[in-house]
């Protein structure tokens, strides 16, 4: 039997990279999944395109999680496409590295509105569609939450937030039977990497070697991690940050 047959996913941020890889992870296992997306619709019905080909049911629904009336719909579709929902991956985010001399108040509102106020705007609108059987909330953090770089200041308090405001949640929200855990990938091939210019750099050949596994993470790698944390398998398990970064620390 499928890991996550009859559940209901949403998955923000899901029109590619760790996002999509989620999505496909979960609709490959049996749940109807939501791809959010805020402006690549083409990515978002691709990935909805491969779960339906391959057996599953999706659909792409456009939302700014930053944006309440966004969220809004986001979750009445979701409602009205499914009926219900069991499991919230809280993926959206951005991420603009930058020296302090640089950081301005859009460089820090544009990544804290979609990273901390987006991620519990969206919670708290999941926490209201959970049925008494509870759900799984799953946060997208990274493993500069706990190893911050140069650079990185506004971006590891990002999610830096996003473990604290996981390990409250949990506390929270367990006696309704939903649990709270953050996936902290390391540096991961995706295309927003890509575009950065990260690979082959120095930086990156730095992380590979201080990597006890020796690569660069690949986006299945997090979905597979994302998988445990939305089955019956981590049932036991919630308020825990995990990392899934090669052993980079």
């Amino acid at each position: 039997m499928s890991r996550l047959a009859n559940k209901v996913a949403i998955v923000t941020g899901a029109s590619k990279g760790i996002g999509a890889a989620i999505a496909k992870q979960l609709g490959a296992h049996g749940a109807s999944v939501v791809v959010n997306y805020a402006t690549s619709k083409e990515g978002a019905d691709t990935v909805v395109e491969h779960i339906v080909a391959n057996g599953g049911k999706a659909i792409a629904v456009q939302a700014n999680v930053s944006s309440q009336a966004d969220i809004n719909h986001l979750f009445a579709e979701t409602k009205k496409a499914y009926g219900r929902l069991d499991i919230l991956v809280n993926n959206a985010g951005v991420y603009e590295f930058s020296p302090l001399e640089t950081i301005t108040e859009e460089h820090y509102n544009r990544q804290f509105n979609t990273n901390v106020l987006g991620l519990l705007l969206t919670t708290q609108k999941a926490a209201e569609h959970f049925d008494d059987k509870g759900g799984s909330i799953i946060n997208i953090s990274s493993v500069v939450a706990q190893a911050p770089i140069a650079g990185g200041s506004v971006y590891s308090a990002t999610k830096g937030a996003v473990d604290a405001i996981t390990k409250s949640l949990s506390k929270e929200l367990g006696n309704r039977k939903i649990r709270v855990n953050s996936l902290s990938p390391g540096m991961t091939e995706t295309e927003g990497v890509h575009t950065a210019q990260f690979i082959g750099t120095d930086f990156h050949k730095q992380i590979e070697a201080q990597t006890p596994l020796g690569r660069t993470g690949q986006p299945d790698d997090i979905a597979k991690a994302a998988l445990f944390l939305a089955s019956d398998d981590s049932s036991w398990v919630t308020g825990e940050a995990i990392l899934a970064a090669g052993g980079f620390r």
